[in-house]
């Protein structure tokens, strides 16, 4: 885009666009209408708004506050929308002999340079990326990766062609295939990538709103149930309570024990496919929509033990035993939307701050930070998720 066929907008204007229906910001002298990016920024559109009409130079690179990768900036340059002659650079061109080679704005090389000599610019520090990941931020997870390039590059999968016979036919070793699949790729624009490539594709894929409608009515029936047979509602009350809790812990367990299960993979085909279908692929595409709640006919075969365990410790009454599976399957349905939610919605100051921890849990460390709904869990096993500065960093 040329920069000279973009307008210089009065700083009177940017001031003003502060609210969800219309919100700039600037970085230096460039404006960007980010309105259409609020509802998809990681932090939420409140914490956006808290900066719009302002120049958002030092929050991006505050990295105590919030780390931003080059891909943050990569997005603003997609809302680019004008210039702004902020004080500095109006300052710069009165004293200018050639105030020409600043206004109008971009200034050429020339102004740039003499902008630069009176400090009227500043240039974006290099960041520092996870070695594990390859990324810096939450942001990073929806920059739409060059599937050629990305293939060139790593010789992994072809985001191109259905993944899952490449995984199986791949011949990757098990180190090659975590080091890759723990690197997140974004599908055009947050699309579903090809799995299977033929008529088993939509099995594959589930929108959230099927988990509530496909699970909550089961769950209001036995829960029903339970309560017309068991005499005392206290009693009722604490088995499908206990079912509740029971499985935050067995979120906990499922995320770390077997969807992390990486030290204790198989070192073959088998091992790394199961691994792929099970959880990999969520960390590879992690903002595929159509790809972060669990679809019916898994989540069938892994709840189906859990019915019969149920019954198993509470064998003195089937309807206690029911009650603290309803309990438990409610938990189930609230931890997949919510889920959804932290990577896809705008949400209250909480899950704003449960959103941050889990997507850190994608682009930072994804060995801690096993908690989905809360980190309770990780903070009695030892592994909540800190983020300290990288652990292993280079230069972006």
């Amino acid at each position: 885009m040329p920069g000279r066929t973009l307008p210089t907008i009065l700083s009177s204007d940017v001031e003003s666009r502060s609210t969800s229906k219309s919100c700039y910001v600037t970085l230096g002298t460039k404006v960007f209408d980010i309105t259409p990016f609020l509802a998809d920024h990681p932090g939420g559109g409140d914490l956006i708004l808290q900066y719009g009409g302002k120049d958002v130079t030092e929050i991006m690179g505050d990295e105590i506050s919030h780390t931003h990768s080059e891909a943050a900036y990569e997005i603003l340059d997609d809302h680019l929308i004008g210039f702004v002659a902020t004080e500095h650079i109006m300052k710069t061109a009165v004293k200018s002999d050639h105030p020409d080679n600043i206004i109008p704005l971009p200034p050429n090389q020339e102004g740039v340079q003499e902008l630069k000599a009176n400090s009227a610019t500043s240039g974006v520090a290099p960041k520092n990326v996870y070695s594990t990941t390859g990324m810096s931020s939450a942001e990073d997870l929806s920059i739409e990766t060059d599937l050629s390039a990305d293939y060139r590059t790593h010789k992994f999968l072809d985001l191109n062609r259905p993944l899952l016979m490449q995984v199986w036919n791949g011949g990757f070793s098990k180190d090659f295939y975590l080091e890759q699949v723990h690197r997140p790729r974004h599908y055009k624009g947050g699309a579903s990538a090809p799995l299977f490539g033929n008529f088993l594709e939509p099995l594959s894929k589930t929108p959230w709103w099927v988990i509530p409608i496909v699970w909550l009515p089961p769950v209001a029936y036995g829960t029903f149930l339970s309560f017309m047979n068991i005499p005392n509602t206290l009693a009722m009350a604490g088995y499908w309570i206990l079912g509740v809790g029971i499985w935050t812990l067995v979120e906990y367990v499922l995320h770390r024990g077997l969807f992390h299960i990486d030290g204790y993979l198989p070192d073959n085909r088998v091992g790394i496919t199961l691994h792929f279908l099970l959880h990999g692929i969520h960390h590879y595409l992690p903002m595929d929509k159509l790809r972060l709640v669990m679809p019916p006919t898994m989540f069938i075969a892994l709840a189906t033990p859990f019915w019969k365990l149920a019954h198993a410790v509470f064998f003195y009454n089937w309807y206690a035993a029911t009650a603290v599976y309803c309990g438990g399957i409610f938990g189930y349905v609230c931890y997949d939307l919510t889920h959804y939610f932290l990577h896809h919605r705008t949400l209250p100051s909480y899950y704003r701050e449960l959103k941050r921890y889990h997507l850190q849990h994608h682009f930072a460390d994804y060995e801690n930070g096993f908690g989905v709904t809360s980190r309770f869990w990780d903070r009695v096993f030892g592994t909540e998720l800190a983020m300290p500065m990288p652990k292993v960093v280079k230069a972006a």
